[in-house]
């Protein structure tokens, strides 16, 4: 099967790579495709070094699949001009999110959705994923009607110049000397909280903020769900951290919320406040799994729960629930 990378260079089209390779996806020959800048560099791949091509070059080229990371206006550009050659494109910008025409996909709550005429299919914003995966079987069980959600989020979820601007400041922080890399914020990222991701729209909420609203609704398939957020940048690395209060319908008991997210596919529960075990992004750091734990009652109202989520979102945040996209439509015959 071929398979091209678009943005193979970037942070999440490198951590595609890897996980085509750990998951044993089954590539016969790797397109790996960036901007004309990049063009004849090299990538490696299971242990093999691949040539960077145009995107002119990978669509003759004729993939089976393409897992795009590089930008909503290339992707805007260039997806339908994949999908015209018969190309299957799984985009992880926001290009295609909120398209009606094109499907939202989180494997394990809704690729019964897909068809084979689903050429373009948008994977979801990082920290959207997240939190649907934990929420799922809850909402399932006792019908999610409100959700209040505040993100602690990466600093990968901005990209290299951004890992390079925490590291750069952290550095010379000793020496009492400014970071001499380029600024990814427009603040000091170390030592610091910064609450805004994306820019500001006329209501207030971030972009990143409404991404989780509005991508929520259509991934639960459930506009009567009312979710919001607030989106916060800190100086780790490894992976994205949520607080999540939901309100439901339906009464629960703790424990039954336990075992069912124990039993969840992609769902760790760690949550023992005994013995201080709880998801920390550094425990999280190269895992595909959703960890989940600081499961307690909200004691201000009735039927709603408190809980703490965390993954990495370089991983199932973006390129593993991508290649889990692709091994859906290949194990069900979509490719």
């Amino acid at each position: 099967m071929k398979v091209a990378v678009v943005g193979a260079t970037g942070l999440v089209g490198t951590k595609m790579l890897q996980v085509l390779a750990e998951r044993n996806f089954p590539v016969t020959e790797l397109i790996p495709v960036a901007s004309e800048k990049s063009v004849g560099k090299e990538v490696s791949f299971k242990g093999k070094q691949y040539k960077v091509v145009s995107m002119t070059d990978a669509i003759a080229a004729k993939p089976a699949v393409a897992l795009f990371s590089a930008g909503g206006g290339t992707s805007l550009e260039w997806a339908p001009k994949f999908a015209e050659a018969g190309i299957t494109v799984i985009d992880n910008s926001s290009a295609w999110r909120m398209d009606p025409t094109k499907k939202l996909v989180v494997p394990e709550i809704n690729a019964d959705a897909l068809t084979k005429e689903d050429k373009i299919i948008a994977n979801p914003n990082c920290s959207t994923i997240q939190m649907v995966v934990a929420l799922n079987p809850l909402h399932k069980k006792y019908k999610s009607t409100r959700i209040v959600v505040s993100t602690y989020q990466s600093v990968t979820g901005t990209g290299v110049k951004a890992v390079d601007q925490l590291m750069g400041e952290r550095a010379l922080a000793v020496k009492g000397e400014q970071s001499a890399y380029p600024m990814a914020y427009k603040y000091p990222i170390d030592l610091n909280v910064i609450p805004q991701i994306d820019v500001f729209l006329d209501n207030g909420y971030t972009k990143e903020e409404m991404k989780m609203v509005l991508e929520t609704k259509k991934i639960m398939r459930d506009d009567s769900i009312r979710v919001t957020s607030t989106t916060v940048r800190i100086p780790v690395m490894g992976g994205h951290s949520e607080s999540v209060n939901i309100e439901f319908e339906n009464e629960f008991e703790l424990s039954e919320v336990k075992s069912l997210l124990s039993g969840a596919p992609g769902v760790v529960l760690v949550d023992d406040p005994a013995t201080q075990q709880y998801p920390m992004p550094k425990d999280a750091h190269e895992r595909d799994e959703v960890f989940v734990g600081r499961l307690r009652r909200d004691e201000t109202q009735p039927k709603t729960l408190n809980m703490w989520v965390v993954s990495d979102n370089l991983r199932k945040g973006a390129a593993t629930n991508a290649v889990q996209i692709a091994e859906y439509l290949m194990a069900n015959g979509l490719l």
